[in-house]
């Protein structure tokens, strides 16, 4: 005889489909935190889908008016997890995961319902892209900025869209190329974020800004967002996913993976461990 689960699963209740996120409410406002410390929060296919599916969640339920996403520990999110772990999580492994519509991005970027990201820490690759799609980014003194792709060999087209319309060419550019790495006071000041806050204020902060956006009259809202949504434009889809499946992205996983410069750089700027 069949034993009834203990643990609800979608679409019931609000367990979002894998161990390493959580969903609370917390009144009115949805609080989804990214829980995987010992992959330092890296995003499995499964996580990145589960986030997609709170915001569904969020905008279905007429008892909550808004989304909050967080890390635990020091991350964020450092973006997908390139090492196909997951364990019994990663029901799709990252290559496979590749050519799928999984991604959370253009759900946060056009939710219903305001969304807010509280950036406790590092925050890179999909993690930052997850910032900067919500409505308002509060980030912690600690936090850390990072665009890594084109040294894992694909060309992030909505990274180069998104970028290039808020902080221009030239700043899309030192991001991209150089792989630097912003502290949140250089995010600031290059207009990436919200606002920056003591460490130990950032929940708090968060929950008031998003508790604010809240309380502004929603199809007003929405018509203000589409606006906006227009002006950051479509990124290169075609061209991105024709570079996912491309030999330097398969190049540069198994670089990623194995701890060491893809064979594309000169032999003489190789360095040692992943760049």
């Amino acid at each position: 005889m069949a034993q009834t689960p203990t643990t609800p699963l979608p679409p019931d209740g609000d367990w979002l489909g894998t161990p390493y996120l959580r969903f609370e409410r917390q009144g009115p406002i949805a609080v989804c935190t990214i829980d995987r410390p010992e992959a330092r929060n890296a995003l499995t296919p499964a996580m990145y889908f589960g986030i997609r599916y709170a915001v569904g969640l969020v905008n279905g339920d007429p008892g909550l008016a808004g989304l909050l996403i967080t890390g635990t520990g020091d991350v964020f999110a450092p973006g997908g997890d390139m090492t196909g772990g997951g364990g019994a999580d990663d029901w799709i492994t990252f290559g496979a995961a590749l050519g799928m519509d999984v991604t959370p991005f253009d759900a946060v970027r056009t939710s219903a319902k305001p969304i807010v990201a509280a950036v406790n820490g590092l925050c890179q690759g999909g993690g930052m892209q997850i910032a900067l799609c919500s409505d308002v980014s509060v980030v912690s003194e600690r936090a850390t900025f990072r665009v890594p792709e084109l040294f894992r060999g694909y060309a992030d087209t909505y990274y180069s869209q998104m970028l290039l319309r808020l902080v221009g060419p030239v700043r899309t550019r030192d991001l991209m190329f150089t792989g630097r790495v912003l502290t949140a006071a250089e995010a600031l000041d290059w207009g990436l974020v919200t606002r920056v806050v003591p460490h130990d204020d950032l929940l708090a902060t968060a929950r008031d800004l998003l508790a604010q956006s809240c309380r502004t009259a929603p199809r007003a809202r929405n018509v203000i967002k589409s606006s906006i949504d227009s002006y950051l434009g479509l990124y290169d889809r075609i061209g991105m996913t024709g570079s996912l499946l491309d030999a330097e992205a398969r190049e540069g996983v198994r670089a990623f993976k194995e701890r060491r410069s893809p064979d594309w750089v000169h032999p003489e700027l190789r360095t040692q461990g992943r760049l």
